[in-house]
């Protein structure tokens, strides 16, 4: 049974039917794709019991289109908690997976109970946009089977997760990196955000036009089912 904090990601269609031409394959793993091929169903199945009346993801010929959410920037974040061989290999992960140079990040207070001094680099992240940022937040959703809790959504209309394995991703395992977890954040945006970040006559965003949690929850109603 699912709980009511819960949301669920719509699977593409490529996930629909990938497992069932790998299981088809010579030399598959029949139990591994048998089950996602049933994780797929249960979301098809869950999808058609929505009310017939919902309309909120149509589109209508007035639809502003200043309105329409979109992703901004995806952040993927490896925080190991000290400097040296382990955060360069994390940075080796996160240019593995998006092709990009990461960008370390000091600390910003000393803890010695932690060992953790201050100004030392102790984490790593880069930021994704376009389709990329796209493709690899599918393949991050994937690893939590499509299910986000409703807490992981902000008030300010962007969400996050984690993952424990890289791997997961579909990176072939190297025994000289290792393996690390990751951090997924998103931040969604409307068209005109830039006025709030621009150098010449910069303004406010107006409070009409901020994104808010229940938009990002009905931006994701067009992939996504949420039981509230």
């Amino acid at each position: 049974n699912l709980e009511k904090n819960i949301a669920i990601y719509l699977p593409s269609y490529k996930d629909l039917f990938e497992p069932e031409k790998k299981l088809k394959e010579p030399g598959s793993n029949e139990s591994e794709y048998k089950d996602d091929i049933e994780i797929m169903q249960k979301k098809l199945e869950i999808c058609k019991e929505l009310p017939a009346n919902d309309k909120s993801n149509e589109k209508g010929p007035a639809a502003n289109p200043m309105r329409e959410l979109s992703i901004e920037k995806l952040v993927l974040n490896i925080c190991v908690g000290e400097s040296g061989d382990r955060l360069t290999r994390a940075a080796k992960v996160l240019e593995q997976l998006t092709g990009q140079t990461p960008v370390y990040s000091k600390a910003r207070y000393t803890v010695r109970s932690f060992g953790i001094r201050r100004n030392e680099k102790i984490a790593v992240h880069v930021t994704v946009r376009g389709p990329k940022a796209e493709e690899i937040l599918e393949r991050g959703l994937k690893v939590k089977e499509y299910e986000l809790k409703r807490s992981n959504f902000s008030e300010t209309g962007n969400f996050g997760f984690g993952i424990q394995e890289h791997i997961d991703l579909g990176i072939k395992y190297d025994p000289s990196i290792g393996i690390y977890g990751m951090d997924f954040y998103v931040v969604l945006g409307r068209p005109g955000n830039r006025v709030s970040r621009r150098r010449r006559a910069q303004k406010k965003v107006g409070f009409n036009h901020r994104v808010t949690k229940d938009e990002t929850v009905k931006w994701f109603k067009q992939r996504v089912f949420v039981l509230y």
